[in-house]
């Protein structure tokens, strides 16, 4: 079982904008995700690494929450992200279109080695796999369990329609189309298979601040944990969707206290209804939400 880890609301914040990354840092997201992949130009990223490398040493103290999205460690740059910012020393890593498992077990390779050259404590260095961009990745979502610092999954719909040469990654409705839907519910299967967090996907239109509600509420009802954000006015919703409510907060530790009273007890009449052990692994579940 991987390490207890939970963070709502993960915002996307370009890595050659110091504006934009104070911006982000300046707010209430529990991670800023500085990106060097789809955020940066190609003949930009060079310059980028210098910047992400600047920012993260002038802002030492946030070092848990400030994390780099990195290129494809397949790709011609995704090596050369992390010999430049791994001195900085980020939070957390996210690991973008990994073909499976080897590539995160390479990278936390990679991680392990240069933390030791930085001083940095060896193995704190979290990673987030972003497992559902090509259709390679998406068929083995299962693969992740016990993969060392890897603390939270999640995917991808822009990408995997445009590798699957789809027109939309939408149906006629507005919502995603199956293909989508299953990779959604991909991850989440591999996310509690591998004992991590699942992530939801960002909601590109930022000023829908009403379907950005449902959604996030439809997503928790499911299991998801957290979501990626494009926009600071996205965090707040997120932040809010994503923490239990004194209600779900007062049920969960009504059940906890009445297991808790009936030791041994395999099922137990609640208010009418009959609970077994599901309902007192939720409650926990709630529970320990709330003292993160």
């Amino acid at each position: 079982m991987a390490e207890s880890f939970s963070a709502r609301s993960w915002l996307f914040a370009p890595g050659d904008s110091d504006r934009k990354m104070e911006k982000a840092t300046a707010g209430p997201a529990d991670i800023v995700l500085i990106d060097l992949e789809d955020a940066v130009a190609e003949g930009e990223k060079p310059k980028a690494r210098e910047m992400v490398s600047a920012f993260l040493n002038a802002n030492g103290a946030q070092r848990e929450r400030l994390w780099v999205r990195i290129n494809p460690i397949q790709g011609p740059h995704g090596l050369n992200d992390l010999v430049a910012i791994m001195p900085a020393k980020p939070g957390g890593i996210m690991l973008p279109k990994p073909r499976g498992r080897a590539d995160a077990e390479l990278v936390g390779h990679y991680l392990t080695a240069l933390e030791a050259n930085a001083g940095t404590p060896i193995g704190s260095t979290k990673m987030i796999a972003l497992v559902t961009e090509t259709p390679e990745s998406t068929l083995v979502t299962g693969s992740y369990a016990g993969v060392s610092r890897l603390v939270a999954m999640t995917w991808g719909a822009e990408d995997l329609a445009t590798a699957l040469g789809a027109m939309d990654s939408r149906d006629e409705t507005g919502d995603y189309d199956f293909t989508n839907q299953m990779a959604r519910s991909l991850c989440l299967l591999g996310a509690a298979a591998a004992g991590v967090a699942a992530i939801e996907t960002i909601q590109a239109d930022f000023k829908d601040e009403e379907g950005l509600r449902k959604r996030t509420a439809k997503v928790r009802r499911a299991g998801y944990r957290g979501m990626l954000a494009i926009h600071p006015a996205q965090v707040d919703i997120i932040n809010e969707a994503f923490t239990p409510t004194a209600d779900e907060v007062a049920y969960a530790q009504e059940i906890v206290d009445l297991f808790a009273a009936n030791p041994g007890a395999g099922t137990i009449n609640y208010k009418g209804t009959m609970v077994d052990w599901p309902y007192l692994a939720r409650a926990q579940a709630v529970l320990a939400l709330v003292k993160k």
